[in-house]
């Protein structure tokens, strides 16, 4: 009897220790494929895999965005612990995204500098690791996707963002903070400020007008048409950062 117990209690220290580490991430992977694709989704795991779908469609290239756009500015909030899990997610504060919606990221930045405005990034390409961990911390998919399906963040085809005042680098007025989940956050929720309905509707109009549709329930989130043609990815940002070297 004090050996089972002894079991649980070292098999529930490992959990939450493999649940506690950085995913996108500097520690090993887990080798538990079926812990790490619990719902068995077509994901590309490895870099070697990754090169071999861009050899075959140039179009799943993956960019990274503080590189590729003059100028933009990153506040990638799951570096840190200021996000709603309260604990750093990614190993490293990077923002990619698939060439083709980094292409009209760059053409909306460009668009925006002229009106004195610029693109502040809280997150782009997220690996699968993180949507699994975050469903376990929040289990409302108006918010967090669902593990079964991938995150379009997944497929390196999703980008939160807001817009900034180049000259200050502050934040323009929005609804909510990100990662608000709260009816405020949504596009229709209209008993606000006249500045911060102009403010949301003037991100709206440039990220549509490049290609970008929105979310309903997230202001800040905005998908590329035709994301669906991308895999789901769980490659680590340093992984990832070997190929701008």
């Amino acid at each position: 009897m004090k050996k089972s117990i002894l079991q649980t209690l070292i098999s529930v220290s490992v959990v939450l220790a493999i649940l506690s580490m950085p995913c996108g991430c500097s520690g090993p992977k887990n080798d538990d494929t079926k812990n790490n694709n619990p719902y068995n989704l077509e994901i590309i795991t490895g870099i070697d895999e990754y090169h071999s779908s861009v050899q075959k469609d140039s179009s799943m290239l993956m960019v990274n965005l503080e590189e590729y756009i003059p100028g933009i500015i990153l506040d990638i909030r799951y570096a840190t612990t200021n996000n709603f899990t309260g604990k750093i997610i990614y190993s490293s504060p990077e923002a990619w995204l698939r060439k083709e919606a980094a292409d009209s990221l760059k053409k909306i930045q460009e668009e925006l500098n002229k009106e004195g405005l610029g693109i502040k990034v809280f997150d782009a390409y997220r690996p699968y690791a993180a949507t699994l961990y975050f469903y376990e911390v929040y289990k409302d998919t108006t918010f967090v996707a669902a593990p079964w399906k991938g995150s379009i963040h997944n497929r390196g085809g999703a980008v939160d963002l807001t817009l900034i005042n180049i000259e200050t680098g502050e934040e323009l007025e929005m609804p909510t903070p990100f990662d608000d989940f709260s009816e405020k956050a949504s596009h229709h929720y209209t008993e606000l400020p006249q500045n911060v309905l102009d403010n949301r509707a003037r991100l709206l109009k440039v990220m549509r007008d490049h290609g970008f549709t929105f979310y309903e329930y997230e202001w800040w989130h905005y998908n590329i048409k035709g994301r669906d043609k991308y895999g789901l990815l769980d490659i680590s940002f340093e992984e990832l950062s070997t190929l701008s070297k």
